[in-house]
């Protein structure tokens, strides 16, 4: 077999890559981070604060080029800024992979591109974006009560270009931070940092093709912000992607007296085929290449347009901020996943619908005030959001037409929050960030099932604490803790009754708790060093899930995650930027189930390295590493996926002022390893009724070249 790894081995006989072993990989560099630790605090004793200093909360702040995580920017050592510059040097495959910038976070694809990527942190399967809260200019991305996957966040309907940033945050420490955000939560920067008029024609390798225009000028007295972008895209698959799409961003803003307002305006349409992952052992016997695939009318279409506004504004002595929106968005998708295990004359396609609009408002008002001798700020915002989903539907098809109904729901969705935030200087070298934020959640269901019908509220209080000491020769340390949730399927709430089986369920809890713990250090000792190391902790009520494939609710059980993050990067001179992160992460339910206490899917262990070489005449050039690494994937352990290692790379080349050559190369070494690896039980034709329990995988692109020629007037 041709490929990197041999998933035909048995459990036994397998060397399983276990954390440990990931952890003996990785001990170099973390020994090299903790005598660097230790340096810094033997170095120098803490610093006196001059009276200027005393009565602020601003702290010292370096900015490397790729990131902005100095000492003073965040208030944890997991978070921090992604700066454009990223943004710039960095290939891209996928739109969605400039979430891979958040150090210890994965991105994958297990069907046509089209799809919503998958996501990986923290010892998390984030699946389609459950535990893991996006938003990009100021609207939440993620959606709930999805036909696909509860939290779905399709970030296919973004443009790279006009990311000005990514302002990121781990764990569920922060009053801001909603639905979704328990392993941690993004804020993409959009239409806001353009300077130019960016032209790029680019094509490449695997039937790609894309034109882009993205620009700004002054209009009346305010800035015009605008990105077009048409893409084709085969990829190597024997039946080609064909993915299709088109999309199209203005966004007007204008200052006004003590701040500035804007509206954005954005349309996303897609259409695509589908090669989801095969069965392993189809590949062993030959019959279906690697790039190939069991049903080849699976595929999809999506579109997503959206209105927005923003103002910030000087109020009252503070500072308000508030974006309100409106999103239309439909999805409609087809997959087969077990081919004829439960249909073995007309198989086993599902189309998975979803029609929805989505109206929100958010913001906040922040405020400084001095009570006994204390500096503060307080912040009291408000986050609402109701989405009417018409419908989601699961329908069982053949060659996309439907044959069945499966479940078919009406539902609105009502989320109201708000929360409050105090920050105050207790004293020069110490800080606390304290904030409490309550969640109302009012929901209504009309199913195809009538036992499935019903409506119910709930509601969660979430407190949150942060402290953090410093800076000391240039170092600070972080202390936090904080409660979050993740909102379930608010179908699994109502309903009673299986669709798939007739049998009967019981109801579960819409919402569920996560409790998150986290210490760290974060240091610019060395120059033109940032870097930082984090311990962490997250407790969940339940792993429980709404299965969109099946249309009913998966059993959870209770979890703890426990990990180790350690991020760097080193600007030595004005023309090499360095980039190192490292994570591990131990999953484990908590209960006494005899099944095992492996969670499914859970990343253990990831790297991800970089070199950029700039401003070396008319060239720019970056490599970048990735390791993915192995996940159990059954409760038991007793099977575990490969890991996967991916080098890509970029070079730029000035050839006029105006003008520039710019090369992607991706999976530079070719290897042959898989984007994703499941394990669960399918069936292809000829075979036994019960079907047979395989290793499922979705490859990586073999090696591709795109070549753009990018113009700047």
């Amino acid at each position: 077999m041709s490929q990197g790894y041999d998933v035909r081995q048995t459990p036994d006989d397998r060397e399983k890559p276990r954390v440990s072993n990931v952890i003996v990989r990785l001990a170099a560099p973390a020994v090299l981070a903790s005598a660097m630790v230790v340096q810094v605090l033997t170095a120098q004793t803490p610093k006196t604060a001059d009276s200027t200093r005393a009565g602020r909360l601003d702290t010292m702040r370096v900015t490397a080029a790729h990131y902005d995580n100095g000492v003073g920017t965040s208030n944890a050592a997991s978070a921090g800024h992604v700066g454009p510059q990223m943004i710039d040097d960095r290939p891209l495959l996928r739109p969605g992979e400039v979430m891979e910038y958040i150090p210890g976070m994965i991105i994958t694809q297990h069907s046509g591109g089209g799809k919503a990527n998958q996501y990986f942190l923290r010892g998390f399967n984030l699946d389609h974006g459950t535990d893991f809260a996006t938003s990009l200019g100021g609207m939440p991305v993620n959606m709930p009560t999805h036909a696909h996957g509860q939290g779905y966040t399709d970030l296919n309907f973004m443009i790279p270009e006009l990311v000005s940033g990514i302002d990121y945050y781990k764990g569920p420490y922060y009053a801001a931070q909603s639905d979704f955000a328990t392993s941690g939560s993004a804020n993409i920067l959009y239409a806001d940092g353009v300077r130019a008029t960016r032209p790029e024609f680019s094509g490449g390798s695997n039937g790609y093709a894309r034109a882009l225009s993205v620009g700004a000028g002054n209009v009346r007295d305010g800035r015009l912000v605008y990105g077009i972008e048409a893409d084709r895209i085969d990829g190597p698959w024997v039946h080609p992607d064909n993915y299709r799409k088109g999309i199209a961003v203005v966004r007007y803003s204008q200052p006004i007296d003590g701040g500035s307002w804007s509206l954005m305006a954005m349309g996303y349409d897609g259409k695509w085929n589908g090669t989801d992952q095969i069965p392993e052992r189809a590949y062993d016997a030959g019959t279906l290449s690697r790039f190939g695939t069991i049903d080849t009318t699976d595929g999809g279409l999506s579109h997503r347009y959206s209105l927005s506004g923003d103002l910030q504004k000087s109020l009252g002595g503070g500072t308000l901020k508030s974006t309100a929106y409106a999103i239309n968005y439909s999805l409609d998708l087809f997959s087969n996943f077990t081919f004829f295990l439960n249909d073995p004359v007309h198989g086993d396609q599902i189309e998975q619908r979803d029609d929805r609009n989505v109206f929100g408002w958010n913001g906040s008002w922040t405020a400084p005030s001095s009570k006994f001798g204390l500096f503060s700020t307080n912040t009291i915002g408000w986050d609402t959001r109701f989405d009417r989903v018409s419908p989601s539907g699961l329908y069982h098809t053949a060659d996309r037409a439907r044959i069945g109904t499966t479940i078919e729901d009406r539902v609105d969705e009502n989320r109201a929050a708000l929360f409050f935030e105090n920050q105050t200087q207790l004293a020069p070298w110490l800080r606390s960030i304290a904030g409490l934020r309550v969640e109302r959640y009012d929901f209504s269901v009309a199913s195809n099932t009538i036992a499935n019908s019903g409506n119910g509220s709930t509601m969660l209080g979430l407190p949150k604490l942060t402290l953090v000491a410093g800076p000391w020769s240039e170092t600070e340390f972080f202390a936090n803790v904080g409660e979050g949730f993740h909102s379930n399927d608010v179908r699994g709430a109502t309903e009673r009754v299986d669709p798939s089986t007739g049998e009967s369920v019981s109801p579960v809890t819409p919402l569920v708790r996560g409790v998150g713990a986290e210490v760290g250090v974060r240091s610019d000792r060395i120059s033109n060093l940032q870097t930082s190391l984090s311990l962490w902790s997250l407790h969940l009520g339940s792993e429980l899930v709404f299965s969109g494939d099946e249309g009913t609710t998966e059993a959870g059980r209770p979890s703890e995650r426990v990990g180790v993050e350690w991020a760097s990067q080193y600007t030595p001179n004005r023309w090499v930027l360095l980039d190192l992160d490292l994570a591990t992460t131990r999953a484990r339910y908590t209960d006494n189930d005899p099944v095992g206490k492996f969670i499914p899917e859970a990343l253990q262990a990831t790297t991800a390295a970089g070199v950029t070489v700039r401003n070396i005449g008319p060239w720019m050039a970056s490599i970048f590493y990735r390791y993915f690494g192995p996940r159990s994937l059954t409760e038991s352990d007793s099977i575990q996926s490969p890991p996967t290692t991916l080098w890509n790379s970029q070079a730029t080349y000035q050839l006029t002022k105006r003008f520039s050559l710019r090369a992607d190369v991706f999976n530079m070494l070719d290897t042959k390893a898989p984007d994703i690896t499941y394990y669960y039980t399918s069936r292809l034709a000829g075979e036994p009724a019960a079907g047979v329990d395989d290793f499922h995988f979705h490859p990586v692109e073999r090696r591709s070249i795109r070549i753009g020629l990018l113009g700047a007037f």
